[in-house]
């Protein structure tokens, strides 16, 4: 099967959807309001690409390598990250809504979750070492057996963590996330 290797283009809506083979490799590639919604990206290489207001809910990541990513406001809808090639997986979102997304058992560390929405995803055994979540919304997230050594929590919102059951050593938390730390005791902080 031959590849395709594309590099420094941009495409715009559904331009890129010919190009979306298996095996393909995109290079310094920008995407804008494409929609992949469903699609399969299986086996497909992305290096130092960035997606803009694209809708990539619900995509098949079969062993797609997305390697120095940036998504920028765009809809990621229960995409399942933990099934992505684990070799270089590094990425940051901006402005994203990643509800119902999986991470289980990602290595990401220093991963940049800012202004986005992460409402019921699942962090369970993943390494966040030195990750930032900044003005994110967490409700509803699982994290248990997680590494957030050195994770910023300050700003972000909504999240619930058992101090016990993570490796939270150096994390960064607010006094008003207090309660999310604490839940499990059952106590009142004011």
């Amino acid at each position: 099967m031959e590849q395709e290797y594309i590099a420094d283009k941009t495409f715009e809506k559904d331009e890129c959807k010919p190009h979306l083979k298996k095996n393909a490799e995109f290079e310094n590639c920008r995407f804008k309001s494409c929609d992949f919604s469903n699609s399969d990206l299986t086996n497909i290489k992305f290096m130092n690409c960035i997606f803009e207001s694209c809708n990539l809910s619900m995509v098949k990541w079969e062993n797609t390598a997305l390697r120095d990513i940036n998504f920028r406001d765009c809809k990621m809808l229960g995409c399942r990250f933990d099934r992505c090639n684990a070799f270089g997986l590094a990425f940051s979102f901006t402005n994203c809504a990643l509800d119902h997304s999986s991470f289980f058992r990602t290595k990401i560390k220093k991963t940049i979750f800012k202004n986005s929405k992460l409402q019921d995803c699942d962090f369970t055994e993943s390494d966040l070492s030195a990750s930032l979540f900044e003005n994110s919304d967490l409700n509803g997230a699982v994290f248990e057996n997680s590494v957030l050594e050195k994770a910023d929590f300050r700003s972000a919102y909504n999240y619930v963590l058992d101090p016990e059951m993570n490796r939270i050593k150096g994390a960064k938390f607010s006094s008003q996330g207090l309660s999310g730390l604490l839940l499990k005791y059952n106590i009142n902080v004011e």
